[in-house]
Protein backbone atom coordinates (compact mmCIF):
# COMPACT_ATOMS: atom_id res chain seq x y z
CA UNK A 1 0.00 0.00 0.00
CA UNK A 2 1.34 3.39 -0.96
CA UNK A 3 1.23 6.12 1.63
CA UNK A 4 1.29 9.67 0.41
CA UNK A 5 2.03 12.72 2.46
CA UNK A 6 1.07 16.12 1.18
CA UNK A 7 2.59 19.23 2.71
CA UNK A 8 1.00 22.54 1.89
CA UNK A 9 2.92 25.66 2.85
CA UNK A 10 0.85 28.77 3.00
CA UNK A 11 2.00 32.32 3.47
CA UNK A 12 -0.01 34.40 5.88
CA UNK A 13 -2.78 36.35 4.08
CA UNK A 14 -1.68 35.07 0.67
CA UNK A 15 -4.90 33.19 -0.11
CA UNK A 16 -8.26 34.87 -0.36
CA UNK A 17 -10.23 31.80 -1.38
CA UNK A 18 -9.29 28.19 -0.71
CA UNK A 19 -11.27 25.20 -1.92
CA UNK A 20 -10.52 21.51 -1.90
CA UNK A 21 -12.13 18.49 -3.48
CA UNK A 22 -11.58 14.79 -2.94
CA UNK A 23 -12.23 11.98 -5.37
CA UNK A 24 -12.29 8.38 -4.09
CA UNK A 25 -11.65 5.40 -6.39
CA UNK A 26 -11.51 1.72 -5.54
CA UNK A 27 -8.99 -0.12 -7.69
CA UNK A 28 -7.56 -3.65 -7.77
CA UNK A 29 -9.05 -6.37 -5.57
CA UNK A 30 -6.70 -7.63 -2.86
CA UNK A 31 -8.82 -10.49 -1.49
CA UNK A 32 -6.69 -13.58 -0.87
CA UNK A 33 -8.80 -16.46 -2.21
CA UNK A 34 -6.31 -19.13 -1.07
CA UNK A 35 -5.92 -17.98 2.55
CA UNK A 36 -7.82 -20.99 3.94
CA UNK A 37 -5.19 -23.39 2.51
CA UNK A 38 -2.21 -21.23 3.48
CA UNK A 39 -1.52 -19.82 0.04
CA UNK A 40 -1.90 -16.51 -1.73
CA UNK A 41 -4.02 -15.99 -4.84
CA UNK A 42 -5.90 -12.94 -6.05
CA UNK A 43 -8.56 -12.95 -8.76
CA UNK A 44 -7.07 -10.21 -10.96
CA UNK A 45 -9.99 -7.77 -10.74
CA UNK A 46 -8.51 -4.37 -11.62
CA UNK A 47 -11.28 -1.94 -10.61
CA UNK A 48 -14.39 -1.95 -8.42
CA UNK A 49 -17.69 -1.68 -10.30
CA UNK A 50 -20.83 -1.50 -8.16
CA UNK A 51 -23.43 -4.19 -8.79
CA UNK A 52 -26.36 -1.98 -7.81
CA UNK A 53 -27.49 1.60 -7.47
CA UNK A 54 -26.33 4.10 -4.87
CA UNK A 55 -27.82 3.42 -1.42
CA UNK A 56 -28.51 -0.31 -1.95
CA UNK A 57 -26.63 -3.29 -0.51
CA UNK A 58 -25.53 -4.24 -4.04
CA UNK A 59 -23.66 -0.93 -4.31
CA UNK A 60 -21.00 -2.42 -1.99
CA UNK A 61 -20.52 -5.61 -4.06
CA UNK A 62 -18.22 -5.66 -7.10
CA UNK A 63 -19.95 -6.71 -10.32
CA UNK A 64 -16.68 -8.07 -11.75
CA UNK A 65 -15.41 -10.30 -8.92
CA UNK A 66 -18.28 -10.47 -6.40
CA UNK A 67 -16.14 -9.22 -3.49
CA UNK A 68 -17.10 -6.51 -1.02
CA UNK A 69 -15.77 -3.02 -1.75
CA UNK A 70 -13.48 -3.18 1.32
CA UNK A 71 -11.29 -5.77 -0.46
CA UNK A 72 -10.45 -3.22 -3.17
CA UNK A 73 -7.55 -0.82 -2.62
CA UNK A 74 -8.79 2.71 -1.97
CA UNK A 75 -7.22 5.69 -3.76
CA UNK A 76 -8.02 9.25 -2.72
CA UNK A 77 -7.18 12.14 -5.01
CA UNK A 78 -7.31 15.52 -3.30
CA UNK A 79 -7.02 18.84 -5.06
CA UNK A 80 -6.49 22.10 -3.18
CA UNK A 81 -7.01 25.36 -5.01
CA UNK A 82 -5.82 28.65 -3.58
CA UNK A 83 -6.65 31.99 -5.19
CA UNK A 84 -3.76 34.42 -4.75
CA UNK A 85 -4.29 38.10 -4.14
CA UNK A 86 -1.25 40.35 -3.85
CA UNK A 87 -0.87 42.41 -0.66
CA UNK A 88 -2.07 46.01 -0.81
Amino acid sequence: MKKRQVVIKQRKNSCTTTSSSSKVRYVECQKNHAANIGGYAVDGCREFMASGGEGTNDALTCAACGCHRNFHRREVETEVVCAYSPPN
